[in-house]
Parts: structure tokens; sequence; C-alpha cells
């Protein structure tokens, strides 16, 4: 295996043993900020953890370039649970996690494949534009550090998300709107077996709000679901109180309010009709955006992506990403795939070939950068 392709490796086996879940990326933010200052990057943390309460702020590098432009590369810093004490193992190409936790791919593939490629890009010594690293923490817990990003952090021709999953090549050009919510259901609480006529049920009120939505599967942009329920203290006692947590989806702005809208009129209608009462928070998590096919970014990632024998492809998810918060700051931005698999279950795994794939795109798209072209 030539020096680079060992090198990335090593890197991303390097940060997967680093500790890193959400709120505590220390660690893994030094290691990262120690690999770029060597490199010659100005590199400084934002203040964010004052508002987040991680332990370190978001990692933001920069380094002059020698054509015109700035390429930002992004990729968060922390893990989903359980990613402490990380051994990783290498069978037949594939890294994966040799005891039971995550493996770390997301989205220590994307932190990896931005260090290895700055570091080709500057000792090549070829033409590049200005290199910029963003590296977010909290990412995890809703979009967190990059909420709390300053603009003039963010700014930049051109900035590519590397946090999703699927093969190198892989281009999202669309991701939706997504709102959470906390409902509390109010009802009275009574002796079930002595006077249960006396009460009324919370839990019954959230199971006629669960059974008047729409859920799963709406159309082929838009998703809703319940994901929680909570409630009731004893067999022998009418629940006084539970509580449902939720979301909706949709590529489509409209869409998405209709859904929020109908599922708000739900919960409602569930609680009043029996005499009870709910209390519901909606939470804006991101919003959407959206790109053309033929949009010129889209057409210089895909190109970028044929330089490195990649097939490129486009799609639309369902999920979000930093990719969201940076694009509605109005960030020219774009989220690829690197090669994670299985993210957020102990069965993620990560082929080192797409690993090298995903740095070589990020190498070619600053040479198109760098070239006009």
């Amino acid at each position: 295996m030539p020096m680079s392709e060992s090198r990335v490796l090593q890197t991303f086996l390097d940060l997967v043993r680093i500790d890193s879940p959400s709120g505590f990326e220390g660690a893994c933010a030094a290691y990262c900020a120690e690999r770029l200052r060597t490199l010659g990057f100005a590199v400084r943390f934002d203040d964010s953890s004052q508002r987040t309460g991680s332990d370190v702020g978001n990692l933001i590098a920069q380094l002059p370039g020698t054509a015109p432009g700035t390429l930002a590369l992004s990729a968060h810093l922390d893990c989903v649970e359980p990613c402490r004490g990380v051994e990783p193992r290498i069978v037949d190409g594939i890294v994966s996690s040799a005891d039971d936790t995550v493996l770390g791919a997301d989205d220590k593939a994307g932190l990896a494949a931005t260090l290895e490629a700055f570091q080709r890009l500057v000792e090549s010594g070829e033409p590049r534009p200005a290199l910029k690293a963003i590296f977010t923490v909290q990412e995890e817990l809703g979009l967190v550090g990059a909420k709390h990003m300053a603009a003039e952090d963010t700014s930049c021709d051109l900035c590519l998300v590397l946090d999703a999953e699927g093969s190198p090549g892989a281009i999202v050009i669309g991701a939706p709107t997504h709102y959470t919510f906390a409902a509390e259901f109010h009802g009275t609480a009574s002796h079930a077996g002595v006077v249960p006529e006396d009460g009324v049920s919370a839990i019954r009120m959230a199971a006629d709000a669960i059974e008047r939505m729409r859920l799963g599967r709406i159309d082929e942009a838009s998703t809703a679901n319940v994901g929680t329920v909570r409630g009731g203290s004893a067999t022998n006692v009418i629940p006084a109180l539970c509580e449902v947590t939720g979301e909706c989806r949709s590529l489509h702005r409209p869409t998405v309010e209709a859904l929020k809208a109908e599922m708000d009129t739900a919960m409602k209608d569930a609680a009043h009709s029996v005499g009870g009462s709910v209390d519901v928070i909606w939470n804006l998590e991101y919003e959407s955006f959206s790109l053309a096919e033929d949009d010129p970014l889209v057409m210089l990632v895909s190109r970028a992506c044929e330089d490195a024998g990649v097939a490129p492809s486009t799609y639309r998810t369902g999920g979000g990403s930093d990719a969201n918060i940076l694009a509605n700051n109005g960030v020219p931005v774009l989220a690829l795939a690197c090669g994670m698999q299985g993210v957020h279950s102990t069965a993620e795994q990560l082929s080192v070939q797409d690993l090298l794939s995903a740095t070589d795109i990020c190498v070619a798209v600053a040479r198109r950068m760098a070239d006009g072209s």
C-alpha cells in the first residue's frame, strides 16, 4: 500500500481509538488540531462550548491558497454511544469494531479523509485553493455545534460535508426540513379497581392521538414518527400523565408544515375528547436544502468523482447533517458519502478502499477548483 494510503488508514485507526462521545470531543479535536498545525494551518476553536456544554468548541482551521477560491471540508468530532474503548479490526479490507461498540466511522472517516486530502495537497506543492477545515461538536445530538457557528467561520466557495452513509461518489443534493415534538397528556388519576370511572387516562389519550396520526412514509419525500411513549405509575392507578415524543420531516416545506399541523391537531383532539389536556412543544431541528442535478457545484463534484475513478450519483435523503445548517446560513454546500455502512450500530463498518476513494475525491475537487474547471 502506498505511503499516503497507509497513512490515511492509520489516521482513521488512530481517530476511532480516541473516545469522543457527544460533549466530550476535546481529545479528538486536539489530535486533529495538531495534524493541521503541522501542515501550516492556523487553527482555533470557537466559543460555542459556552453554549453547547461540550469540553471544546468547534474547530476551524485555515490555510491560504495558491489559486483562487476556498474549499472547506467539514466533518463532526463526536460519535454515538457506545463509542468508548473502540478497538478496530481489519478483515479482508473491511474495518469494524472488535468489541461491542460502534466503529466510529460516522464521522471519523470524514475526519481522516479531510486530514489526508489536505496533507496530500500541501505536500504536492501543486496549485490549490485556500483550504478550510470545519470540525463540529455534538452533531449527533441535533447538529448542535453547527447551529452555534459564526458566519465568518464557515465562509467559503464550496463546503463538502463528509458525513453521508454509503459508497463514495454518492452526492447528497437535498435533505428535509425536520420538526420534533414533546407532548405531555394530562388526565385525572384514580384507583383503577375501585373508582375507574373517576379517572381520565392520559395513556388512553396518547394512544388515541397516535391512532389518529399518519405515520411512517407519507410520500416519497416525507415521513412521520412517534418515537417514545412514557406514562403511568402502577397497574392499579389510572395514569394522569403520559409523555410522547415524535417528529415529521419532508423535503417540501408545505408538506412538513401540513404534517406538523395534523399531528398537533390529533393530539389536542384526542385529549379534549375525554376531558383531558395536552401541552405540545414543537422544535424546528433544521431547514431543508436542495440543489438541481445540473447545479454547477454538483457538476464540479461529479467530475471530480470521475477524476478519482469513482462513478458519481446524486440523491435526496430523509436524514439531516451539518449541511442543512450550513446551507441555510448561505454556505454553498454538498454532503458526500465517505464509505460508512451500518452507522449508529455495533455492526458499523468501513471499507479501506472507500476511505481511499473519499480522500481521492476531495483532492480532485481541490484540483478542479484550482484550475477553474
